[in-house]
């Protein structure tokens, strides 16, 4: 049973403030660093096909740069899958946003898209890759992760962030038996999107033990604008940590 959860920066959002003005403002390899230095256990990114946020440039640069874990999100399309294998992160992970999406919205259908997934997962796998998936709270689905051979599963963490307001306990329900089952099974367990000062804390008490990562962009980056960017982390730390936990 894993005791610690390790917090991952997607610093996606400080890219996409750099290129409403063109420039090199703020450095996205800078921050990167910057986080790590201030605690972040990971570095992701999510480059799409457009570039609209981080670049394929940008991820040639921070490969080299991060000294902690380096994971690279996106939809497995040649071009997706040229660029991870040429600069083998330590964590890849698959989402199944086409071309066009503003964020990430769904996890993956891991029956439907087998075939599709398997022959993915295998190539990254064989690269000495680690491989995770978004995925929904679905036993069945996240059955047939383990069976396509993913060594992880990201769950998409959406409807807890949306329903943690009006009822917690409800709302955490589902990740909670999802993560204990897919540790059952063998599964590493990330979870990512949405989460926040406001909500982390309580997911990580209650999916404690089961929870290896959590992936956090854009309220961080957005409380890092208030509270600065060391404080920030600092406060994300506290809150996958027993103390914070009420």
């Amino acid at each position: 049973m894993n005791n610690h959860t390790k917090l991952s920066v997607n610093i996606n959002k400080v890219a996409t403030l750099r290129n409403a003005r063109g420039g090199d403002v703020p450095n996205v390899l800078q921050v990167a660093l910057d986080c790590e230095r201030f605690g972040a256990e990971g570095i992701t990114v999510h480059p799409r096909p457009d570039q609209r946020h981080i670049r394929y440039s940008d991820v040639a640069e921070l490969a080299p740069a991060i000294t902690t874990e380096f994971n690279i999100e996106g939809y497995p399309n040649m071009e997706f899958m040229d660029l991870v294998l040429a600069h083998k992160p330590a964590q890849v992970t698959l989402v199944p946003d086409p071309p066009g999406v503003l964020t990430s919205n769904a996890g993956w259908h891991t029956i439907a898209h087998k075939d599709f997934l398997t022959e993915v997962i295998q190539t990254f796998k064989n690269a000495g890759i680690r491989t995770s998936i978004f995925i929904e709270t679905d036993r069945t689905l996240i059955e047939a992760a383990k069976a396509i051979g993913t060594d992880r599963i990201e769950l998409y963490t959406e409807s807890y962030a949306v329903q943690y307001s009006k009822n917690r306990e409800a709302a955490v329900a589902p990740f909670v038996d999802s993560a204990a089952f897919a540790k059952s099974i063998g599964l590493g367990v990330n979870a990512g999107h949405d989460l926040s000062l406001e909500n982390l804390a309580y997911f990580g008490q209650q999916l404690h033990g089961n929870l290896d990562e959590v992936s956090i962009g854009h309220a961080l980056i957005s409380d890092a604008l208030y509270l600065g960017l060391h404080n920030t982390i600092q406060q994300y730390l506290n809150c996958l940590n027993p103390t914070a936990w009420k």
